[in-house]
């Protein structure tokens, strides 16, 4: 299928201005057929150059989906874990989860973030013990240098693991997830506690394992960006209402 012939799909569509802005930022680029998750084959619009087209009309659908739970997580003040560990995301994920004071995961997920929250909160709460000690320079009175350097190293570990959900103090009310393939643990804990999920996924990943998909590229800052943004002023319009 030709690009012109996709673009003039989309723009015959009632949707037109959503859907230019998702077709300007690249969110049709699936990947190869060879990729593909059968469950997604609804979403393929055809093939350019060996890559597959997403169907933006059906994602704005996904996407309208999505937006109406993501107002309603705002309405009810429930909290949502952002997370997003690909290069791609990160800044991106941060940036949202800072804007509406909400926590993200942009490293590596670390089991039991979730389902043993318990354990979790203890690690949190001695990173910020021990970076209270050393803003008050306790540290430097009570240990040797070389000790003092082998704290440093525990408090950046914990830091580069817990820094961006340390405000969280229960299991969270929804995640938010880029690439749900590549957080599959996210996925499987958010799945055993009954948490439900918005996850940004390409095509080769399995949308029905998430509560409300958006078939996108997951894979392109600016796509990334353009449905984290969504998400983001749904939330807020809930909070607003």
């Amino acid at each position: 299928m030709e690009t012109k012939e996709i673009e003039k799909k989309e723009k015959n569509s009632k949707n037109t201005g959503i859907i230019d802005r998702m077709f300007a930022v690249g969110a049709h680029y699936g990947y190869s057929k060879s990729r593909r998750h059968p469950s997604v084959k609804p979403y393929i619009f055809g093939t350019k150059n060996w890559v597959e087209i997403i169907d933006l009309e059906k994602t704005n659908d996904l996407l309208t989906s999505a937006k109406e739970f993501a107002k309603q997580l705002g309405a009810e003040g429930k909290t949502v874990l952002f997370v997003g560990s690909k290069n791609e995301a990160k800044e991106a994920i941060q940036q949202g989860a800072d804007s509406i004071n909400m926590p993200h995961v942009t490293g590596r997920w670390i089991g039991g973030t979730i389902t043993n929250f318990s354990e979790i909160k203890k690690r949190i709460g001695k990173m910020d013990e021990l970076s209270s000690k050393k803003d008050k320079g306790e540290l430097a009175q009570k240990y040797t240098k070389k000790e003092q350097v082998m704290l440093d190293r525990e408090i950046n570990n914990l830091k580069e693991n817990f820094f961006g959900i340390k405000d969280m103090t229960e299991i969270p009310g929804a995640l938010f997830i880029i690439d749900t393939k590549a957080e599959a643990i996210a996925m499987k804990e958010a799945k055993a506690k009954g948490i439900p999920t918005i996850g940004l996924l390409n095509s080769d990943s399995n949308l029905n394992e998430v509560d409300y998909p958006i078939v996108a590229n997951d894979a392109n800052q600016a796509s990334i960006k353009f449905f984290i943004d969504e998400i983001i002023t749904s939330f807020k319009e809930g909070i607003k209402n």
